[in-house]
């Protein structure tokens, strides 16, 4: 059976974009279905591309209540949806305790760093005014510290020659679109994320 996932981002949502793409035509096709899309932003501009793709798309506003009447809407609005994965791609809020015990083990998030080397936001920014010659994206479950969650794998982005925070971000990125997705097809399989290649792994038949 194929999964059922339920994206959570703040902004653009380029990461859910390039999840949504694979799920409908590329590696994820056979592996899972993206049941919704939510933002706790109004404004966030991945809402649209969310219902140009077909995929429902649901605010809970973050903005101006507490964080657990916060966590307490979130789940409401996400069980709906009858998840196996919540997948965090761009989501900047903290999730809380009430959220994250509901969900325990399916919450997955993407972070633009070594998790064992920054914690938190900013992580290319980091990279870059710290001149590191190479950086890492982190995949990794979601636990109730701060990105303190088990690591599921992690690529290597090369920032040679790479002058501008942009340039940082554009190749950091590119590497997310892709590893991203190689990742979730590996823990929708049920397979280790470290153990084969991704194209060796069927998902549902």
């Amino acid at each position: 059976m194929k999964k059922r996932i339920v994206i959570l981002i703040s902004g653009r949502g380029s990461n859910m974009a390039a999840i949504a793409a694979s799920a409908k035509s590329g590696i994820l096709s056979d592996c899972c279905i993206v049941t919704a899309v939510v933002s706790n932003r109004s404004e966030a501009p991945g809402l649209e591309l969310a219902g140009k793709s077909g995929i429902p798309a649901v605010v809970v506003e973050s903005s101006g209540i507490s964080g657990i009447e916060f966590d307490r809407k979130l789940t409401k609005a996400v069980e709906i949806f009858s998840p196996d994965y919540i997948i965090l791609a761009g989501f900047m809020k903290v999730l809380g305790p009430v959220f994250i015990s509901r969900f325990t083990g399916k919450i997955i998030n993407i972070h633009p760093a070594d998790t064992k080397l920054h914690r938190g936001l900013g992580g290319y920014e980091w990279a870059f005014k710290k001149r590191l010659g190479t950086t890492k994206v982190t995949v990794h479950f979601v636990d109730e510290g701060l990105d303190t969650g088990e690591i599921l794998g992690q690529r290597e982005v090369d920032l040679r020659g790479a002058d501008t925070l942009e340039e940082v971000e554009r190749r950091g990125l590119a590497a997310e679109h892709e590893f991203f997705s190689e990742i979730l097809r590996k823990i929708f399989a049920g397979r280790d994320s470290n153990a084969n290649e991704w194209s060796d792994i069927k998902c549902a038949e």
